[in-house]
């Protein structure tokens, strides 16, 4: 019963879908505005049936469907709607339309309670662990409640996701952590990095009441109720491990040490911070240094120039002999530079000299090529005249054999 419940419960869920789309999309051409505004499926078409035209909607009360603010934006939106007029006729169709998704949600309410009934009789530890949805669907999955007792709970973590686990047992890929169990309530409560943890030992913890409520004879819910305690304790273990580690309460807590400004992490002491002078910050003070140091300046300054008198009197003595000196060297490196001048003149005109080496070489070589070619022509000439004297005595020895065959004829 359990198995055809569930069912025939998702069979509805389906209807429900398709039949209240087809109410927006029809309605959707009159009054295009309350799809946005209404988003549940059974209040909007409960409105539609009650409103009818939207230009009824300002005289009608919708306090017993949509709450007032709502209601208020529906009659907002009715007054300046951009969709087309409508006929009556359609307007009849559509609320019967409206009537068939109300009948079927009554229906699937009736239907949810009499699943949950069974579930409480049938399995009520698989209920109190995963919930009536989720322990009829994994019921329904496995055929029967005997058969699904015999699961391992490793089994009854992946049931439903089937076909993943064998996509990645081909592919070698990572497994599939759960399947239908992920619906479970305990799992939607667990951060993401738990959900693979707590859906393990919520899989084996709902093997176990599978197989206590199958096999057992008791009939009430306790070790659901146990098991359940557990898992939520765990859980608020695993959470409490991770803010214990984030906040440095956990194990193998950092030490806390002084704070030194004059050492870094990791390295040896640094220059020290610039300590702060206060003296800096009035401004009278430093005048009163300035002028004093002034003061202190101009001193020695006149000092030192009443001294300074004697000794440039003694250095204008000695300036015209450095300054002799001077001369005389000026003039000789310019007689050193006009020798070289003329040196350097000269050399572009050494500097054909290797170009006339170069044109030699090239007659000789001509030259050379020139008695080699004299000497292959005399060697050819040799051999034509030796080929022409060989002729003639070619021919006299043939004239002879002739001569002979004829008298010996």
């Amino acid at each position: 019963m359990i198995v055809q419940a569930i069912g025939l419960l998702d069979d509805l869920d389906k209807e429900l879908n398709t039949y209240a789309m087809r109410i927006r999309e029809w309605y959707g051409w009159h009054f295009p505005e309350l799809t946005k505004i209404i988003q549940d499926n059974i209040q909007y078409a409960q409105a539609v049936k009650l409103m009818g035209d939207r230009a009824n909607a300002a005289k009608l009360d919708f306090s017993e469907i949509l709450p007032e603010e709502v209601e208020t934006e529906v009659k907002e939106a009715a007054v300046i709607s951009m969709g087309t007029e409508i006929n009556d006729l359609d307007l009849i169709n559509i609320k019967e339309l409206c009537d068939q998704v109300l009948n079927l949600a009554e229906y699937r309410a009736q239907l949810y309670d009499y699943l949950k009934s069974r579930m409480n009789t049938v399995a009520p530890n698989l209920t109190a662990l995963v919930g009536e949805l989720v322990g009829a669907r994994l019921i329904a999955h496995g055929g029967s409640l005997l058969n699904l007792a015999k699961q391992p709970g490793s089994t009854v973590q992946i049931l439903g996701a089937e076909k993943a686990l064998f996509r990645a047992l081909k592919t070698k890929h990572s497994t599939p952590k759960y399947g239908l169990i992920y619906h479970a309530s305990l799992v939607g409560q667990a951060a993401p990095k738990h959900k693979g943890k707590i859906s393990r030992s919520l899989a084996a913890k709902a093997a176990l009441a599978i197989r206590c409520d199958a096999l057992g004879d008791d009939q009430d819910n306790s070790m659901g109720l146990e098991n359940r305690a557990k898992l939520e304790a765990r859980l608020r273990a695993l959470e409490g491990k991770e803010l214990g580690r984030s906040a440095g309460s956990a194990k193998g807590k950092p030490k806390i040490e002084v704070y030194d400004k004059d050492r870094k992490m990791g390295a040896g002491l640094i220059t020290p911070a610039k300590t702060y002078n206060p003296a800096a910050d009035s401004l009278i003070g430093q005048i009163t240094n300035s002028t004093a140091l002034e003061e202190q300046d101009t001193v020695p300054k006149k000092k030192k120039k009443a001294e300074a008198k004697p000794a440039l009197a003694e250095e204008a003595v000695d300036v015209p002999a450095h300054e002799e000196k001077k001369e005389k060297k000026k003039k000789q490196k310019k007689a050193d530079q006009e020798a070289v001048l003329p040196t350097n003149e000269n050399e572009p005109e050494e500097e054909p000299a290797p170009k006339e080496k170069e044109k030699k070489k090239k007659k000789k070589r001509q030259a050379e090529d020139d008695g080699e070619n004299v000497e292959v022509e005399e060697k050819k000439k040799k051999k034509r005249k030796h080929a022409e004297e060989e002729e003639p005595e070619v021919q006299t020895k043939k004239e002879k054999k002739k001569k002979k065959k004829k008298s010996e004829d």
